[in-house]
């Protein structure tokens, strides 16, 4: 499936994936976020790509981590995607999941045909940057190598097992000095949080992966995160 083709499917998936697969069927956005999109149709639209893999240790999640020097969102770990070009099409229906292809492939090399979707998440909204999010899940069905790049834009790019995301000891909550608290991971060298963060905490719930862990444990960002 080239980026001519879109198209979601769930044929051939590893059983593995079906708690994912039923979660996207069923979850509605209030359960993934109260951040939604505005009523009134504000928001820039865009696409990030959620592609899980099958690592050396099992399940696995593609990551990025962006550039320290970017405008929005400097240094954080993410999902490689971005906002819709006006050729990726209607934001409805096939522009996100072109977007969040085409996205992946300019981010980190990833090749999108050997990526097959199978579903996509209710949009969602982040305020501070004003992005109305639609996230894309894709299995790696053909593995490509991937990497920076574009330095200026992303500082590397890895891959994370589910094994770690749900590890209760690579679990803590963050707080901003602005107010924001939420779900974040410890991986790979890593502090996940922020949107990301929060769509891997309810993927983890809502497929029952998730296990008990100590929501207490924080730790503090300060006023440049």
């Amino acid at each position: 499936m080239g980026i001519g083709d879109l198209r979601l499917s769930t044929d051939g998936l590893p059983d593995w994936l079906d708690p994912v697969v039923e979660a996207a069927r069923t979850v509605r956005p209030t359960q993934l976020s109260r951040f939604l999109p505005p009523e009134d149709g504000r928001g820039r639209q865009s696409a990030v790509l959620i592609l899980f893999g099958e690592g050396p240790r099992g399940p696995e999640l593609l990551l990025q981590e962006r550039a320290g020097s970017l405008r929005s969102h400097a240094g954080q770990p993410s999902f490689p995607g971005g906002a819709l070009d006006p050729e990726d099409g209607d934001p409805l229906t096939t522009g996100p999941l072109r977007a969040a292809l085409r996205e992946a492939e300019e981010e980190t090399g990833l090749d999108p045909a050997g990526v097959q979707l199978f579903g996509v998440l209710p949009r969602l909204y982040i305020p501070v940057s004003g992005f109305v999010v639609t996230p894309v899940l894709g299995w790696w069905r053909a593995p490509s190598p991937v990497g920076v790049v574009d330095p200026a834009e992303t500082a590397r790019v890895f891959t994370v097992p589910v094994a770690d995301l749900t590890d209760p000891d690579h679990r803590v909550t963050v707080v901003h000095p602005g107010g924001f608290q939420g779900p974040a991971f410890t991986v790979e060298s890593a502090l996940v949080w922020g949107f990301t963060a929060g769509v891997i905490d309810r993927i983890l719930h809502f497929a029952g992966w998730e296990q008990p862990w100590d929501r207490a444990r924080e730790v503090p960002l300060d006023w440049r995160a």
